[in-house]
């Protein structure tokens, strides 16, 4: 297990509310995969940047992963691996909260994302 608690920014759960919204996806774990994924695919490292877990959005790691939280682990170490980032658990639980920050502020942050089907355009443009 990577963490045993994922919290959110505020601003994060602000971001959040207006994508379930327009996506009509209700699980904020899901939209947290989405995000995730969506930032993993960068060929960036985010900004390092120290993020305040001041929200009161909060879910366990097998909540924001479901059944498959242990692919979710591996991705985020083979994208640190790519990046040349340590894999060490420090670094990879700094790097998970990062992108999914950075994944939730750029699905918020386009104007592209208006229904659930933009998302899954995105998705496909992205592949």
């Amino acid at each position: 297990m990577l963490i045993k608690q994922v919290r959110l920014s505020h601003q994060a759960k602000e971001q959040l509310g207006r994508l379930k919204a327009k996506t009509g996806i209700r699980s904020r774990n899901v939209l947290c995969r989405w995000a995730l994924a969506y930032s993993l695919a960068e060929q960036s490292v985010p900004t390092d940047s120290e993020i305040a877990a001041d929200s009161n959005v909060e879910m366990s790691w097998h909540t924001f992963g479901g059944e498959y939280y242990e692919i979710y682990e591996a991705l985020i170490r083979a994208w640190c691996l790519r990046m040349g980032l340590p894999t060490d658990d420090e670094t990879v639980v700094k790097y998970f909260r990062l992108n999914l920050e950075r994944g939730i502020a750029h699905l918020a942050g386009t104007g592209f994302i208006r229904s659930v089907d933009d998302l899954l355009l995105l998705a496909v443009k992205k592949a």
